[in-house]
């Protein structure tokens, strides 16, 4: 990405979108809410990019909530899946009409790993173990049409919104905390990179990554957890970072 290019983040009222215009880090930055640009709405995505015309876009726009998934199923298809085959279309529209290319960074997920095992490779085995995941999985099929293209599989949390009591000491993952993720996020926008990349933090159990930010929190199991939730949980969803170091390393 050239210097003063112009940025559009979708999602930007997210825990991660907010975070991300928090840090100022990304100049020439647009994020227009929901009212101007609604992934469901090609034709205001088209106008957004008609008028602005983006070097780069940010989709950090999903139903990322496991429950809601799994209670509304078409909801999450055709938001997470029917929106984003909408930016892609778009993105392809303006690369055609204007013969320029839009770099696309995309925030997929580690649930479409099966987590289980852990240490998953971009080029390791796939299977979601939940509807978020398969439609996560699915949109990353999509956005691999655009050329210029960065899906980032990743966990995130923010250190300022730990509400919990209690957090399990037997669940195993790469979660980052936000801010470190937005660093990232800069650093892979600034790389000649395409393809799928996961960006995490070392293994580590739930109650061990909050603990840092929480003082007061209580370790529990992983069982306790889903008979509450009623939902299929990771058990060991933690990334193999190889690629992630091998980029950051070829600044």
């Amino acid at each position: 990405m050239k210097k003063n290019s112009k940025i559009l983040l979708i999602g930007g009222s997210g825990n991660l979108g907010s975070s991300i215009i928090k840090s100022e880090l990304f100049e020439n930055l647009y994020s227009p809410d929901k009212k101007n640009l609604n992934l469901i709405s090609r034709k205001s995505i088209r106008k957004v990019l008609n008028y602005h015309k983006f070097d780069l876009v940010i989709n950090c726009a999903a139903m990322a909530r496991i429950l809601d998934c799994e209670k509304n199923t078409t909801k999450a298809i055709n938001i997470n899946i029917g929106g984003t085959l909408n930016l892609v279309k778009e993105i392809l529209r303006q690369e055609t009409n204007y013969k320029r290319k839009i770099k696309l960074i995309h925030i997929s997920s580690d649930g479409v790993y099966p987590s289980q095992k852990g240490n998953y490779s971009e080029k390791g085995p796939l299977g979601p173990y939940n509807i978020y995941g398969w439609t996560k999985l699915a949109s990353e099929f999509v956005v691999k049409l655009v050329d210029k293209h960065v899906i980032v599989r990743t966990r995130f949390f923010d250190k300022e919104k730990i509400k919990f009591r209690k957090s399990a000491n037997d669940i195993f993952t790469s979660s980052v905390e936000v801010n470190d993720l937005v660093k990232a996020i800069k650093m892979i926008s600034l790389k000649n990179f395409t393809g799928v990349i996961n960006i995490g933090s070392k293994r580590h159990s739930d109650y061990v990554a909050y603990k840092r930010f929480k003082n007061n929190l209580k370790p529990c199991k992983r069982v306790d957890i889903a008979k509450n939730l009623n939902v299929n949980l990771a058990k060991d969803s933690s990334m193999n970072l190889g690629l992630f170091n091998k980029v950051k390393k070829n600044l």
